[in-house]
């Protein structure tokens, strides 16, 4: 009897056992059936990634390329264009320092042209006019205009500005020097003085001195006045 029993506990414990095992088995199956398909996702997800920040490195190198082929072209085309000649060039290859120096306009003073030229520019000081307003300011053909720009600039009245206008190269004239004539003079204090000859810039006030003659300040203010009219 007693041995009954005991042999009835070994094969109940026989039994847990078993069903213990083949539950840490089952387990184990699982566990094991899980890590490959978890490694395979991982090793997924890592080659579509990769392939991303491979493509997006390629679209930033296209763009990169692109951009850098649009710049190169944008500076060769502007390098080509400041290397245009303009009228002026063209016309400077034609004639002689001596030539352009010694240039004429049929049936004008040379000398009142020049000094209206300057008076039109000096109006615009640093700001410089271009010379297209000016041909037509004076009624000069371009090619009259061009070389009179020339002339006044071999007698450095004028400086010339190369300047992109409407998608054309022309220039923009600065003046550089006033020249001096006898109409600005006409109506000068000075010329009909009666101290004239004792007057000098060295003397002490209350002695005559252009530095500190009301004539003249009274002139100068007058003359400035009708040129702003």
């Amino acid at each position: 009897m007693v041995k009954t029993i005991k042999k009835s506990e070994n094969e109940d414990e026989i039994k847990k056992k078993l069903a213990k095992l083949k539950a840490e088995l089952k387990q184990q199956a699982k566990v094991g059936t899980k890590k490959p398909v978890k490694a395979k996702k991982e090793t997924a997800e890592k080659a579509a990634k990769a392939k991303k920040e491979a493509a997006q490195k390629a679209a930033k190198a296209k763009k990169e390329a692109a951009e850098k082929a649009k710049k190169e072209a944008a500076e060769k085309a502007k390098k080509e264009d400041e290397e245009a000649k303009t009228p002026e060039e063209e016309l400077e290859e034609q004639f002689s320092d001596e030539q352009i120096r010694n240039f004429q306009i049929e049936k004008m003073d040379m000398d009142r042209i020049t000094n209206k030229v300057c008076e039109i520019v000096s109006a615009y000081e640093d700001k410089g006019m271009l010379q297209s307003d000016l041909w037509k300011k004076l009624k000069l053909s371009n090619r009259d205009g061009s070389r009179l720009a020339l002339r006044l600039e071999r007698r450095g009245l004028i400086s010339r500005e190369k300047i992109l206008q409407k998608d054309r190269w022309t220039y923009k004239l600065i003046i550089e020097q006033t020249p001096i004539s006898l109409e600005s003079l006409q109506n000068s204090p000075c010329l009909t003085c009666p101290v004239e000859q004792k007057c000098d810039v060295s003397n002490v006030y209350p002695e005559p001195s252009p530095l500190n003659c009301q004539l003249i300040e009274d002139w100068i203010v007058a003359e400035f006045s009708k040129k702003r009219k």
